[in-house]
């Protein structure tokens, strides 16, 4: 139950720094998604079923606030949450190395399938510029964060799974 309950608040936590602090100080519309730094976290930290949840979750507030249509973030997120539980039990948790490569393919995937879904099928046909202009920055600042993103979430995770084996670390 702690383990839901403080999923739900990181969830939420995140959700509103990426749509408020940081949608503030953006750079030309470049805002980094701290979503799918979690998702992609909890994929690799938990495996492929917290992966899914987190995913399922984090794209249903997505879609809720940014998609008249339910369902197409949460799929995204979903997507990504899963194939990164994938990689669950081949890494060490701590090296940042291999959540630095996976947030970088999430990032371009993501940011692709967007564009694909807005843009593409909308016959806006310059994809040079979009990956230029908001495609790439936005991959560079999400994996920036992601340094310290996750060393916060590893943290989390272990104080989680000290307290669920009746281990208290405080």
């Amino acid at each position: 139950m702690r383990r839901i309950i403080t999923l739900a608040i990181l969830i939420i936590v995140n959700f509103t720094l990426q749509t408020t602090a940081f949608s503030f100080h953006n750079m030309r519309g470049i805002t980094p998604n701290l979503l799918l730094i979690l998702t992609m976290s909890f994929g690799l930290m938990r495996g492929r079923k917290e992966g899914l949840l987190v995913g399922f979750f984090s794209g249903f507030l997505c879609d809720c606030y940014f998609s008249s249509i339910l369902g197409g973030y949460m799929f995204l997120y979903m997507f990504v949450g899963y194939t990164n539980g994938l990689l669950h039990k081949n890494y060490m948790i701590e090296d940042v190395s291999l959540p630095l490569v996976m947030i970088t393919i999430d990032e371009l995937f993501f940011n692709t399938a967007i564009y694909v879904v807005h843009f593409l099928l909308q016959n806006h046909l310059e994809f040079g510029s979009y990956l230029a202009g908001i495609i790439l920055p936005e991959t560079l600042f999400t994996a920036i964060l992601t340094i310290f993103m996750y060393k916060i979430f590893v943290f989390i995770n272990k104080k989680l799974k000290d307290k669920a084996e009746g281990r208290d670390t405080l």
